[in-house]
This record gives C-alpha cells, structure tokens and sequence, in this order.
C-alpha cells in the first residue's frame, strides 16, 4: 500500500489528465453571449419556419374556397333549375298555373 509512484505511472496519469483537460475544452458549452444568440438565431428560424407554413395552409385554403365556389357555381344551375321546376310542381299540385 505504501508503494510510491513510480516515472511510468506518473507519466501516464498526467497524459491522462491532459487528454481529459483537451476534451473539456473541446466539448465545454459555449458562452453566455454566444448561447443566447444561438437560442436566438434558432428561435428566428423557428419562426419563419412556422410563418412559412401558416403562408402555406392559408394559399391551400384558399384554394379550397375557390374550387367549392367554382363547384357550387357550376351546380347552382342545375339546382336552381330544378327548384323552379319544384315550384312549378307544386303550383299545377295546388291548382294555381
């Protein structure tokens, strides 16, 4: 138990200690400046990401409205037809012409 460290040991513990210290470095978070405006930079992204989108589902939505207006359009004739031939129906049921 009392035995001393000898030359190898010691070289190996502080290389040891130097390769921890150098990734330490490597891997040690970056400063408060440079963190915040990360969180900045990506909160940024982040958001014309999402504006991107909203701009996205608004242009698909209208294009929704457009296509039920041309189709309701288009089926307003036919219903609208039929409607009058409806009253007319139920004008000759009644008596009345």
């Amino acid at each position: 138990m009392g035995e001393r460290m000898d030359q190898n040991d010691l070289s190996g513990f502080l290389l040891g200690l130097g390769v921890g210290v150098g990734i330490s470095i490597l891997f040690a978070p970056k400063s408060g400046k440079q963190t915040r405006a990360l969180i900045k930079d990506k909160a940024s992204e982040g958001s014309e990401y999402v504006k991107q989108r909203g701009a996205d589902v608004k242009q698909t939505a209208a294009e929704w409205v457009d296509k039920g207006k041309d189709l309701l359009s288009r089926q307003k004739g036919p219903l609208g037809d039929g409607g009058e031939a409806g009253k007319q129906i139920y004008r000759t049921a009644d008596g009345a012409t």
